[in-house]
């Protein structure tokens, strides 16, 4: 294992616990059915290129992300194969471009539609087959989709610019609302609501990939593994069923770590405050570590004095508030130095906190501790896939 760099602060991600989770999840599901990995909001915050590239080496079939801007991003990146993004405003300036580059755009809502329709007719001639796109329906999450009330006027003017060779219906998709809480009743409701929605399109002669199932919903329910399934939160690690998902679920492997350095230590009195509003006094005469990383990084303010690291070989508690740039420990009478490593957290291995506790000491969900993670923090790519073999993942612990 090769040396920890000192740095102020950087996020380690084990490509290889990507492409493990990849794995492990498409496990589940049959062969016949594809597996879309999610790496909207730069890869729930682990980098969205370099988790692409895991994924896509692990046997992802295609790539989803939210927004036009992230589906550019990658193609502009060098990344190949199938893009898929489904949140934007029918003005977006960006539409045509990401048009032009293939991608697989999210259809939401008869605007939506007009708006590619636009886009298409402006295509040259020699770009035949339309405008790939998914059929994004609202089956009870109540967000983006189209809903059941207005989803057959939406599926006539979907078919009329099928017919004009303006768009190709390639997938019709969904979005479960509680698939992490077991035996939840809005699960067969929506699946419901999906199929007949689909029917509704059959009998108009379209027909796509149906894809309606989450990381949760693959795990747990696998009547709704349809043609394909999406991966986000498992991608990373993370179990969106906090362990309460049946025996055949994987074991997933938290993929990012967070660390910094130790900045300045000092001795200080009983009694002595930290931080603003000193929320904190010290009970006896002790050594303060200074971690220099704050709420800019992406540290939840709601962390103060709830949060732990691990510094000095032990877990200890933030002290006071955390304040934009930095936050304190207390480490009592134990040695530490500037320069000591600190985990924030990881995959707990080395006695560190999981993001999982942090968002649970947090009143959060671990989905919001990693994606949170600022720019200012610099990203570090460990167990990158070579022809052969993974380099380990060093440098941590």
């Amino acid at each position: 294992m090769s040396a920890v760099p000192t740095v102020r602060c950087e996020a380690v991600v084990d490509l290889a616990a990507i492409r493990h989770n990849l794995r492990a999840v498409r496990g589940l599901v049959p062969a016949r059915v594809r597996v879309m990995a999610v790496v909207k909001a730069d890869g729930y915050g682990h980098g969205a290129v370099a988790v692409a590239e895991a994924a896509q080496h692990a046997g992802a079939d295609m790539l989803g992300v939210a927004t036009l801007g992230e589906a550019l991003d990658l193609h502009r990146a060098g990344i190949g194969g199938r893009i898929a993004c489904w949140l934007w405003v029918p003005a977006d300036t960006d539409l045509a471009a990401t048009v032009a580059a293939g991608v697989e755009i999210g259809i939401s809502s008869r605007e939506h539609l007009a708006a590619v329709r636009r886009v298409a007719a402006l295509r040259p001639s020699s770009r035949g087959g339309g405008v790939a796109v998914h059929l994004k329906l609202d089956s009870g999450l109540g967000r983006n989709g189209v809903g059941p009330a207005e989803f057959s006027a939406f599926a006539a003017a979907v078919l009329e610019a099928q017919r004009a060779g303006e768009i190709r219906v390639v997938g019709v998709m969904s979005h479960l609302a509680s698939a992490d809480v077991p035996g939840d009743d809005s699960v067969g409701e929506q699946q419901r609501t999906f199929e007949a929605a689909v029917r509704e399109l059959a009998q108009l002669g379209i027909s796509a990939d149906r894809h309606l199932a989450n990381t949760a919903g693959t795990i747990s329910h696998p009547e709704l593994h349809h043609d394909m399934v999406r991966i986000g939160i498992g991608l990373y690690g993370f179990d969106p069923l906090g362990g309460a998902g049946p025996p055949a679920a994987p074991a997933l492997r938290p993929a990012m770590t967070l660390r910094a350095s130790v900045a300045l230590t000092k001795r200080v009195p009983a009694g002595h405050g930290v931080s603003y509003g000193l929320t904190y006094r010290t009970g006896q005469e002790t050594t303060l570590a200074l971690i220099p990383l704050g709420y800019a990084d992406g540290i939840p303010r709601a962390a103060s004095g709830r949060a732990e690291v691990l510094v000095a070989g032990r877990r200890r508690r933030i002290a006071g508030r955390v304040a934009m740039d930095q936050f304190v420990v207390d480490c009592g009478d134990d040695p530490v130095a500037v320069g000591d490593e600190v985990l924030l957290f990881g995959p707990g291995g080395h006695g560190e906190p999981t993001a999982t506790e942090w968002a649970t000491a947090c009143g959060t969900i671990d989905y919001e501790i990693v994606t949170r993670i600022g720019a200012r923090v610099p990203r570090r790519w460990v167990g990158r896939q070579t022809d052969r073999t993974a380099q380990p993942a060093e440098g941590i612990g």
